[in-house]
């Protein structure tokens, strides 16, 4: 038998995935988080449960798009009612215009890239608040990851090597994640004893080590030793906050998103256009129903490059920004005929990874985690594991707009989780896609297709998908269709032919759907994961 790094990990063939069915389901995009996982339902944990020990999973396995200094948001329906939390992480007190004017703008790397990492936080909320089982042992299969290691996943290993290129200089970021001087291959066995011991004193302490104690002293040091603005009372003032949603009713659906700073809005506003265009008439892969899907992208993200940012620094609200009057004139400017460059209304006068897990009491959690741009900002503080997230670099620095940067505010954020309800208030479906500014796209795809179309999830996360560029631009995979990027281009969309790495540039789907008293899940197959259930 070849040892693992003389396999071929391609897959060259079409493929076709099941859909997966059961009472109790999680879908993550790693195969050993999902079974973490299953594993707290087995032992008698609902959704949230499950959820927490998948995420805490994913830290250890997937580093490529989350760590422990990352950034979580999640919608729970919890049998009653839906709950909204956003654990992100405001910026240090210090940032200000200034302070990036003399570093010459704002870094994607670094650690004058991060904002506090609200992760841990979010955890500790979701369990306190709606879970069943201790936090420590939910803790159990991320630690035991971590300590006694775990074969690394192909598509992962992948991401692992483009991330070392990249930051492998960046303080603690080789100690930690480059072995032996070089990134871990497919198939072989990774150990982060550090990352354990770390995972056990957040459990052990709720969270407390790691915003006011032990933790907190080290990541504190740690960014004072490398020039970042980071310290103990802007880890200490940190906290997640119960924010509720927002909705946009969708034909006989109701989707729900976490309101600013998530970006989910704008998957929002654009399902609110297709709605008033009618969008339904043709086919899901009728070029008129893909070219009214991307003008009403491209009208919701110009309004969202214009107006989005911490909700507590925005001009307009949500519910203008949502207004059926308004979205209805946005929608008028959709010509079926020709590709526009759209710029922003006036709605009043004047890197990531995702999860879905769902019990048979009812629960549901769309739950998603990231360090942005792959392993982040490439900062790992010394013996923690602790991989920093770079969200400072959602930040601008146009004077006066509402998401310039400074001190004590939440950036604009790409990380989203979905969920829909039936329009008479039953739960529907909990679904995202994780992948930067892919994923409010990826969000209108998804729901166009299940909730507008009827396919089965699995089939939702196998279609080839567009993504919008700015301009005319469009982008789509290897495998849309021919015929259809030719009618795109001849209604004036500039459409580029993407290949290579998917994950990065079309994301990857998780989506779980209530079926009657079981649920039927889909998992992407751009990624390594999978949906697991009994």
């Amino acid at each position: 038998m070849p040892n693992s790094q003389a396999l071929d990990w391609t897959l060259p063939y079409a493929s076709q995935r099941s859909a997966v069915m059961g009472r109790n389901i999680v879908a993550t995009s790693q195969p050993l988080a999902a079974q973490a996982g299953l594993s707290m339902l087995h032992a008698g944990g609902n959704a949230v449960d499950a959820a927490l020990a998948a995420a805490m999973v994913l830290t250890v396995v997937e580093p490529s798009g989350c760590g422990i200094g990352g950034d979580a948001f999640a919608i729970c329906w919890d049998g009653q009612q839906l709950h909204g939390l956003n654990a992100s992480g405001r910026s240090p007190v210090a940032w200000t215009p200034e302070y990036f004017a003399r570093l010459g703008g704002i870094p994607e790397q670094g650690w004058n890239a991060a904002t506090v990492p609200g992760v841990v936080s979010g955890w500790v909320a979701l369990s306190r608040r709606l879970g069943r089982l201790p936090l420590a042992q939910l803790a159990q299969p991320a630690i035991r990851y971590a300590r006694h290691g775990f074969p690394v996943s192909p598509v992962i290993a992948r991401l692992w090597v483009l991330g070392a290129a990249k930051l492998g200089q960046q303080p603690g970021f080789a100690e930690c994640f480059l072995p032996q001087g070089r990134p871990p291959g497919a198939g072989e066995i990774f150990r982060s004893e550090a990352h354990a011991r770390t995972l056990e004193l957040i459990a052990a302490t709720e969270g407390e080590a790691f915003y006011r104690g032990e933790l907190a002293q080290k990541m504190a040091a740690h960014a004072q030793a490398h020039g970042g603005a980071m310290t103990l009372e802007d880890l200490a003032t940190h906290q997640a906050d119960w924010v509720g949603t927002v909705s946009q009713r969708f034909g006989d659906s109701v989707i729900h998103e976490i309101p600013p700073n998530g970006q989910g809005i704008a998957a929002l506003m654009a399902l609110g256009m297709l709605d008033a265009h009618g969008v339904g008439a043709h086919g899901v892969d009728d070029v008129r129903t893909v070219h009214a899907s991307i003008e009403a992208m491209k009208l919701a993200f110009a309004d969202l490059h214009q107006y989005h940012a911490d909700i507590d620094h925005m001009r307009v609200t949500p519910a203008e920004l949502l207004d059926a009057g308004y979205l209805k004139r946005r929608a008028a400017l959709i010509d079926p005929a020709r590709a526009a460059a759209p710029s922003y209304g006036a709605p009043r006068p004047g890197g990531t990874v995702y999860l879905a897990a769902a019990d048979e009491q009812g629960m549901m959690v769309s739950f998603i985690q990231s360090n942005y741009m792959g392993f982040g900002s490439g900062v790992v503080v010394p013996g923690t594991g602790i991989s920093l997230q770079n969200r400072g670099h959602g930040f601008n620095l146009i004077p006066g707009h509402a998401n310039e940067a400074g001190p004590r505010k939440r950036p604009s954020h790409t990380i989203i989780p979905a969920f829909a309800m039936h329009a008479d208030g039953r739960p529907q479906m909990a679904f995202g896609v994780m992948g930067g500014p892919m994923q409010s796209q990826g969000h209108l795809q998804m729901a166009l297709r299940v909730l507008r179309y009827g396919q089965n999830p699995q089939a939702a996360a196998d279609a080839p998908r567009w993504r919008v560029t700015g301009g005319r631009g469009v982008a789509v995979e290897p495998h849309f269709d021919a015929a259809r990027v030719a009618q795109l281009r001849a209604l004036g969309h500039e459409v580029t032919v993407e290949a290579g790495n998917g994950v990065f540039a079309f994301g990857g789907a998780q989506l779980v759907l209530r079926q009657g008293d079981a649920y039927v899940a889909g998992s992407d197959p751009r990624k390594d994961g999978c949906a697991v259930a009994f």
